[in-house]
Protein backbone atom coordinates (compact mmCIF):
# COMPACT_ATOMS: atom_id res chain seq x y z
CA UNK A 1 0.00 0.00 0.00
CA UNK A 2 1.75 3.48 -0.86
CA UNK A 3 1.27 5.10 2.52
CA UNK A 4 1.64 8.74 1.00
CA UNK A 5 -1.98 8.61 -0.46
CA UNK A 6 -3.36 8.57 2.95
CA UNK A 7 -0.98 11.90 4.30
CA UNK A 8 1.65 9.47 6.14
CA UNK A 9 5.41 9.01 3.94
CA UNK A 10 7.00 6.35 2.15
CA UNK A 11 9.37 4.47 4.10
CA UNK A 12 12.08 5.55 1.90
CA UNK A 13 11.23 9.32 2.58
CA UNK A 14 11.28 9.00 6.47
CA UNK A 15 14.40 7.00 6.58
CA UNK A 16 16.28 9.91 4.04
CA UNK A 17 14.29 12.71 6.87
CA UNK A 18 15.74 10.51 9.61
CA UNK A 19 19.37 10.66 8.71
CA UNK A 20 19.06 14.28 7.22
CA UNK A 21 18.07 15.20 10.95
CA UNK A 22 20.99 13.08 12.28
CA UNK A 23 23.75 14.86 9.61
CA UNK A 24 22.08 18.22 10.87
CA UNK A 25 23.56 17.44 14.63
CA UNK A 26 26.57 17.92 15.30
CA UNK A 27 29.12 15.91 17.62
CA UNK A 28 27.63 18.17 21.04
CA UNK A 29 24.25 17.87 19.92
CA UNK A 30 24.28 21.42 18.22
CA UNK A 31 21.73 21.81 15.31
CA UNK A 32 23.46 22.60 12.29
CA UNK A 33 22.00 26.00 10.78
CA UNK A 34 19.81 25.26 7.33
CA UNK A 35 22.35 27.51 5.34
CA UNK A 36 25.24 25.32 6.99
CA UNK A 37 28.00 24.57 4.25
CA UNK A 38 28.42 21.14 3.97
CA UNK A 39 31.15 20.91 1.27
CA UNK A 40 33.52 22.72 2.90
CA UNK A 41 32.95 21.39 6.22
CA UNK A 42 33.54 17.97 4.82
CA UNK A 43 36.96 19.20 2.83
CA UNK A 44 38.02 20.52 5.89
CA UNK A 45 37.61 18.15 8.19
CA UNK A 46 38.72 14.96 6.02
CA UNK A 47 42.29 16.94 6.35
CA UNK A 48 41.53 17.96 10.39
CA UNK A 49 40.70 14.21 11.29
CA UNK A 50 44.50 13.28 9.83
CA UNK A 51 45.69 16.10 12.64
CA UNK A 52 43.40 14.69 15.31
CA UNK A 53 45.14 11.30 15.31
CA UNK A 54 48.51 12.54 15.37
CA UNK A 55 48.19 14.97 18.01
CA UNK A 56 46.02 11.69 19.72
CA UNK A 57 49.18 9.86 19.73
CA UNK A 58 51.51 12.46 20.64
CA UNK A 59 49.09 13.57 23.82
CA UNK A 60 48.84 10.06 24.79
CA UNK A 61 52.78 9.26 24.84
CA UNK A 62 52.79 12.75 26.81
CA UNK A 63 50.17 11.62 29.66
CA UNK A 64 51.64 8.11 30.28
CA UNK A 65 55.08 10.32 32.00
CA UNK A 66 54.77 10.93 35.08
CA UNK A 67 54.86 14.68 34.85
CA UNK A 68 52.75 14.95 31.46
CA UNK A 69 51.47 17.98 31.87
CA UNK A 70 53.21 20.20 34.19
CA UNK A 71 53.84 23.10 32.75
CA UNK A 72 56.36 23.48 30.12
CA UNK A 73 57.32 24.91 26.67
CA UNK A 74 56.21 21.62 25.30
CA UNK A 75 52.97 21.02 27.08
CA UNK A 76 52.00 24.80 25.89
CA UNK A 77 52.90 24.23 22.48
CA UNK A 78 50.74 20.46 22.28
CA UNK A 79 48.33 22.68 23.58
CA UNK A 80 48.27 25.57 20.92
CA UNK A 81 47.70 22.39 18.91
CA UNK A 82 45.01 21.21 19.81
CA UNK A 83 43.43 18.66 22.95
CA UNK A 84 41.94 15.60 21.82
CA UNK A 85 39.01 15.02 23.16
CA UNK A 86 38.99 12.13 24.95
CA UNK A 87 42.12 14.38 27.19
CA UNK A 88 40.24 17.78 27.21
CA UNK A 89 38.43 17.68 30.21
CA UNK A 90 41.29 16.18 32.09
CA UNK A 91 43.81 18.61 30.47
CA UNK A 92 41.75 22.00 31.24
CA UNK A 93 41.01 20.30 34.81
CA UNK A 94 44.68 20.13 35.77
CA UNK A 95 46.44 23.52 33.80
CA UNK A 96 43.44 25.76 34.99
CA UNK A 97 43.93 25.00 38.39
CA UNK A 98 40.70 23.39 38.60
CA UNK A 99 41.19 19.50 39.78
CA UNK A 100 43.65 20.70 42.82
CA UNK A 101 40.55 23.29 44.03
CA UNK A 102 38.60 20.17 43.83
CA UNK A 103 40.78 17.67 45.24
CA UNK A 104 41.73 20.49 48.62
CA UNK A 105 38.03 20.50 48.64
CA UNK A 106 35.89 17.09 48.92
CA UNK A 107 32.20 17.07 49.32
CA UNK A 108 32.14 21.10 48.86
CA UNK A 109 30.01 21.10 45.59
CA UNK A 110 27.44 18.43 47.27
CA UNK A 111 27.39 20.70 50.17
CA UNK A 112 26.21 23.77 48.05
CA UNK A 113 23.75 21.36 46.41
CA UNK A 114 22.33 20.17 49.47
CA UNK A 115 22.57 23.61 51.37
CA UNK A 116 19.94 26.02 51.80
CA UNK A 117 19.32 28.13 48.47
CA UNK A 118 18.71 32.00 47.34
CA UNK A 119 15.00 31.95 45.99
CA UNK A 120 16.13 35.13 43.51
CA UNK A 121 19.58 33.08 42.10
CA UNK A 122 17.20 30.04 41.85
CA UNK A 123 14.31 31.54 39.81
CA UNK A 124 17.28 33.94 38.00
CA UNK A 125 18.61 30.47 36.87
CA UNK A 126 15.26 28.77 36.03
CA UNK A 127 14.36 31.79 34.14
CA UNK A 128 17.51 30.57 31.38
CA UNK A 129 17.24 27.28 31.57
CA UNK A 130 15.09 27.03 28.45
CA UNK A 131 17.07 29.97 27.18
CA UNK A 132 20.08 28.03 26.82
CA UNK A 133 21.23 26.41 23.56
CA UNK A 134 17.79 26.08 22.38
CA UNK A 135 19.52 24.53 19.46
CA UNK A 136 21.17 21.73 21.38
CA UNK A 137 18.99 18.58 21.27
CA UNK A 138 20.75 17.37 24.68
CA UNK A 139 19.59 20.35 26.32
CA UNK A 140 15.92 20.24 25.57
CA UNK A 141 13.20 19.04 28.47
CA UNK A 142 12.42 16.11 26.16
CA UNK A 143 16.07 14.89 25.97
CA UNK A 144 16.72 11.66 27.94
CA UNK A 145 18.76 12.23 29.48
CA UNK A 146 18.11 16.48 29.93
CA UNK A 147 21.41 18.41 30.52
CA UNK A 148 18.70 20.67 31.94
CA UNK A 149 19.18 19.53 35.26
CA UNK A 150 22.81 19.54 35.54
CA UNK A 151 22.95 23.28 34.31
CA UNK A 152 20.88 24.04 36.86
CA UNK A 153 22.69 22.30 39.67
CA UNK A 154 25.87 23.88 38.61
CA UNK A 155 24.98 27.26 38.20
CA UNK A 156 22.75 27.30 41.87
CA UNK A 157 25.96 26.21 43.33
CA UNK A 158 28.21 28.45 41.78
CA UNK A 159 25.95 31.30 43.21
CA UNK A 160 26.08 30.04 46.56
CA UNK A 161 29.69 29.33 45.78
CA UNK A 162 30.86 33.02 44.62
CA UNK A 163 28.22 35.12 46.20
CA UNK A 164 29.36 38.29 45.08
CA UNK A 165 28.58 37.48 41.96
CA UNK A 166 25.88 34.45 42.16
CA UNK A 167 24.17 34.47 38.80
CA UNK A 168 24.74 36.45 35.62
CA UNK A 169 23.78 35.89 31.94
CA UNK A 170 26.01 34.53 30.00
CA UNK A 171 27.23 32.09 32.51
CA UNK A 172 24.52 29.05 31.37
CA UNK A 173 26.32 28.94 27.60
CA UNK A 174 30.09 28.72 29.35
CA UNK A 175 28.38 26.28 32.19
CA UNK A 176 26.41 24.08 28.88
CA UNK A 177 29.92 24.08 27.19
CA UNK A 178 31.61 22.83 30.40
CA UNK A 179 28.69 20.24 30.98
CA UNK A 180 28.92 18.87 26.82
CA UNK A 181 32.73 18.14 27.44
CA UNK A 182 33.38 17.44 30.88
CA UNK A 183 29.60 15.10 31.48
CA UNK A 184 30.49 16.00 35.17
CA UNK A 185 28.63 18.60 37.14
CA UNK A 186 31.26 18.49 39.69
CA UNK A 187 34.37 19.02 37.50
CA UNK A 188 32.04 21.87 35.27
CA UNK A 189 31.95 23.68 38.80
CA UNK A 190 35.00 24.11 39.44
CA UNK A 191 36.27 24.82 36.22
CA UNK A 192 33.40 27.46 36.06
CA UNK A 193 34.85 28.56 39.12
CA UNK A 194 38.40 28.78 37.38
CA UNK A 195 36.99 30.57 34.63
CA UNK A 196 34.88 33.06 36.45
CA UNK A 197 37.30 33.10 39.87
CA UNK A 198 41.01 33.41 38.28
CA UNK A 199 41.28 33.81 34.42
CA UNK A 200 38.69 36.43 33.71
CA UNK A 201 39.06 39.47 35.25
CA UNK A 202 35.57 40.67 36.88
CA UNK A 203 33.99 39.98 33.63
CA UNK A 204 30.79 38.80 35.42
CA UNK A 205 30.16 41.04 38.82
CA UNK A 206 26.71 43.13 39.06
CA UNK A 207 29.07 46.08 37.74
CA UNK A 208 30.46 44.31 34.97
CA UNK A 209 33.80 46.59 34.86
CA UNK A 210 36.24 43.25 33.86
CA UNK A 211 34.44 42.94 30.98
CA UNK A 212 33.39 46.76 30.15
CA UNK A 213 37.25 47.18 30.70
CA UNK A 214 38.55 44.52 28.33
CA UNK A 215 36.16 45.78 25.77
CA UNK A 216 38.26 49.19 25.94
CA UNK A 217 41.07 47.99 26.03
CA UNK A 218 40.46 45.89 22.60
CA UNK A 219 39.41 48.94 20.97
CA UNK A 220 43.25 50.63 22.34
CA UNK A 221 44.80 47.77 21.24
CA UNK A 222 43.14 47.81 17.68
CA UNK A 223 43.90 51.46 17.69
CA UNK A 224 47.81 50.40 17.91
CA UNK A 225 47.47 47.39 15.81
CA UNK A 226 44.59 48.14 12.67
CA UNK A 227 44.63 52.06 12.85
CA UNK A 228 42.63 52.09 9.99
CA UNK A 229 39.31 50.07 11.64
CA UNK A 230 39.78 52.38 14.56
CA UNK A 231 39.23 55.14 12.58
CA UNK A 232 36.37 53.87 11.01
CA UNK A 233 34.93 53.13 14.15
CA UNK A 234 35.76 56.73 15.30
CA UNK A 235 34.28 58.46 12.38
CA UNK A 236 30.93 56.07 12.34
CA UNK A 237 30.22 56.18 15.76
CA UNK A 238 30.25 52.96 16.44
CA UNK A 239 30.95 51.47 20.45
CA UNK A 240 33.20 48.70 20.87
CA UNK A 241 30.43 47.35 23.14
CA UNK A 242 27.94 46.71 20.62
CA UNK A 243 30.00 44.63 18.12
CA UNK A 244 32.17 42.61 20.64
CA UNK A 245 30.41 42.34 24.04
CA UNK A 246 29.02 38.94 22.88
CA UNK A 247 32.52 37.93 21.98
CA UNK A 248 33.82 38.32 25.32
CA UNK A 249 30.96 37.78 27.88
CA UNK A 250 30.44 34.18 25.98
CA UNK A 251 33.32 33.28 25.10
CA UNK A 252 32.83 33.47 21.82
CA UNK A 253 30.18 30.75 22.33
CA UNK A 254 27.37 31.23 19.74
CA UNK A 255 30.21 33.66 17.69
CA UNK A 256 32.46 30.84 16.54
CA UNK A 257 32.03 27.20 15.13
CA UNK A 258 31.95 24.59 18.24
CA UNK A 259 34.97 23.06 17.65
CA UNK A 260 37.01 26.11 16.93
CA UNK A 261 35.77 27.30 20.03
CA UNK A 262 37.02 24.39 22.11
CA UNK A 263 40.35 25.07 20.61
CA UNK A 264 40.15 28.77 21.97
CA UNK A 265 39.40 27.28 25.71
CA UNK A 266 42.11 24.94 25.06
CA UNK A 267 44.88 27.78 25.20
CA UNK A 268 42.43 30.28 27.57
CA UNK A 269 42.70 27.69 30.19
CA UNK A 270 46.84 27.27 29.66
CA UNK A 271 47.56 30.93 28.46
CA UNK A 272 44.64 33.13 30.15
CA UNK A 273 42.91 35.99 29.10
CA UNK A 274 44.98 37.36 26.76
CA UNK A 275 43.72 33.92 24.58
CA UNK A 276 40.63 36.27 23.90
CA UNK A 277 42.36 39.57 22.79
CA UNK A 278 44.08 37.57 20.10
CA UNK A 279 40.94 36.05 18.87
CA UNK A 280 39.33 39.25 18.40
CA UNK A 281 42.15 41.01 16.78
CA UNK A 282 42.91 37.91 14.63
CA UNK A 283 39.33 38.34 13.46
CA UNK A 284 39.50 42.01 12.87
CA UNK A 285 42.96 41.89 11.27
CA UNK A 286 42.51 39.38 8.69
CA UNK A 287 39.42 40.77 7.66
CA UNK A 288 40.13 44.43 8.06
CA UNK A 289 39.86 44.85 3.93
CA UNK A 290 35.83 43.86 4.25
CA UNK A 291 35.05 46.01 7.42
CA UNK A 292 36.41 49.03 5.82
CA UNK A 293 33.74 48.60 2.88
CA UNK A 294 31.06 50.05 5.50
CA UNK A 295 30.13 53.03 4.59
CA UNK A 296 27.62 53.93 7.92
CA UNK A 297 26.83 52.72 11.40
CA UNK A 298 24.39 49.84 10.01
CA UNK A 299 27.12 48.47 7.33
CA UNK A 300 29.59 48.83 10.78
CA UNK A 301 27.74 46.31 12.44
CA UNK A 302 26.94 44.48 9.32
CA UNK A 303 30.58 43.50 8.72
CA UNK A 304 31.07 42.49 12.03
CA UNK A 305 28.10 40.15 12.30
CA UNK A 306 30.13 38.90 8.51
CA UNK A 307 33.73 38.46 9.90
CA UNK A 308 32.82 35.63 12.25
CA UNK A 309 31.01 33.27 9.30
CA UNK A 310 33.03 31.06 6.49
CA UNK A 311 36.24 29.04 6.05
CA UNK A 312 38.60 30.91 8.21
CA UNK A 313 36.78 30.54 11.44
CA UNK A 314 35.54 27.07 10.22
CA UNK A 315 39.67 25.93 10.02
CA UNK A 316 40.30 25.80 13.68
CA UNK A 317 43.76 24.22 13.28
CA UNK A 318 44.70 27.31 10.97
CA UNK A 319 43.14 29.44 12.92
CA UNK A 320 44.63 29.29 15.90
CA UNK A 321 48.01 29.36 14.66
CA UNK A 322 46.74 32.78 13.48
CA UNK A 323 45.97 33.78 16.58
CA UNK A 324 49.68 33.09 17.71
CA UNK A 325 51.23 35.22 14.63
CA UNK A 326 48.56 37.92 13.08
CA UNK A 327 48.08 40.15 16.11
CA UNK A 328 51.83 40.19 16.85
CA UNK A 329 53.88 40.28 20.44
CA UNK A 330 50.98 40.68 23.01
CA UNK A 331 52.31 40.89 26.41
CA UNK A 332 50.26 40.48 29.82
CA UNK A 333 52.47 43.67 30.84
CA UNK A 334 50.61 45.68 28.00
CA UNK A 335 47.41 44.38 28.80
CA UNK A 336 47.26 45.48 32.30
CA UNK A 337 49.17 48.17 31.89
CA UNK A 338 45.77 49.17 29.06
CA UNK A 339 43.51 48.07 31.49
CA UNK A 340 44.63 49.68 34.65
CA UNK A 341 44.59 53.31 32.38
CA UNK A 342 40.77 51.91 30.96
CA UNK A 343 39.50 50.60 34.36
CA UNK A 344 40.90 54.52 35.79
CA UNK A 345 38.79 55.95 32.23
CA UNK A 346 35.45 54.24 33.59
CA UNK A 347 35.68 54.45 37.30
CA UNK A 348 35.89 58.51 36.56
CA UNK A 349 33.13 58.56 33.81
Amino acid sequence: MDYKGIGGRSGQEAEETAKDRIHRIDAYGFERPKDFDYASYEEFYSGYLEILTRRAIKWSKLLQRNNGVEKSLKVKRYIRKGIPNEHRAMIWMIVSGAQAEMDLNPGYYRKLLEGEKNDRLVEAVQTDLNRTFPDNVRFRKTSSPCLQQELYNVLVAYGHHNKNIGYCQGMNFITGYLILITRDEEKSFWLLDALIGRILPDYYSPAMIGLKTDQEVLGELIRMKIPAVADLMDSQGVMWTLVVSRWFICLFIDILPVETVLRIWDCLFYEGSKILFRVALTLIKQQQARILEAKNFPDVCDKFKEIIKGPFVMECHTFIQKIFTAPGSLSMKTINKLRDTCKARLVQG
